[in-house]
């Protein structure tokens, strides 16, 4: 299954929690408590059923900030620490964030879990106000790992835009060189290179190239060769 990143133009969705636990009436209440708190819930009454979701919606599950509220025992199927480690392989954890629901048994193993890339366990029973508040958490960090990864996504599409010139002014711009050493280097006119300067920050949406240095840093994106 593809989870790529989804254009970075297209706005993120309203937040959606995923609600994994073989118990319906856990399921209506803890969704019934999100919707006194304006959260979508989407309930699943196994890990099954959740690995369906994922597999037909794909790329869509990234559409939205998400997280999952996961019963840690679900006898009769597949295991919450199962799903666990599925969405582990799938390098899912970042962009949907685990909260596992545990009994007093397991909090030894939910700790685990958090060393493993779960986001936070809540031990049964929880308090109303004490869950909500690690959802929100939860999907915070899903919002901010989206949008830093469509940044990132916008960052190396308009670096795949900049002509083969842009290009070669681009990295002596990033090198601190000033116009007419660049000039020199690629033997072309000043005038020339401020163009081709003036059209790189344009296209990398940038007022300088101590601007430029940074958001190529900060969004993971590659200098041109």
């Amino acid at each position: 299954m593809s989870h790529g990143v989804l254009p970075a133009t297209a706005p993120l969705g309203l937040p959606v929690v995923h609600l994994v636990d073989d118990e319906a009436v856990v399921r209506n209440a803890i969704a019934w408590l999100l919707r006194t708190r304006r959260l979508l819930a989407e309930p699943h009454e196994s890990a099954e059923a959740f690995e369906a979701m994922l597999a037909a919606r794909g790329d869509a599950i990234l559409s939205a900030p998400t997280c999952v509220l996961l019963d840690m025992r679900m006898p009769g199927g597949m295991s919450g620490l199962q799903l666990f480690e599925r969405l582990i392989e799938q390098r899912l954890l970042a962009v949907m964030p685990v909260i596992f629901l545990t009994g007093h048994g397991d909090v030894a193993t939910a700790v685990a879990a958090i060393q493993q890339g779960a986001f936070d366990f809540v031990e049964k029973p929880f308090s109303d106000n004490s869950l909500v508040d690690r959802i929100e958490r939860a999907l915070a960090a899903s919002r901010a790992t989206l949008e830093a990864r469509r940044a990132g996504a916008l960052m190396r599409q308009r670096l795949t835009e900049l002509t083969e010139r842009e290009r070669e002014v681009m990295m002596l711009v990033i090198d601190g060189r000033p116009n007419k050493l660049i000039a020199h280097a690629l033997d072309i006119s000043v005038r020339t290179v401020e163009v081709h300067r003036a059209r790189v920050f344009e296209k990398m949406g940038v007022k300088s190239a101590v601007e430029l240095a940074n958001v190529l840093r900060e969004h993971g994106a590659q200098r041109p060769p």
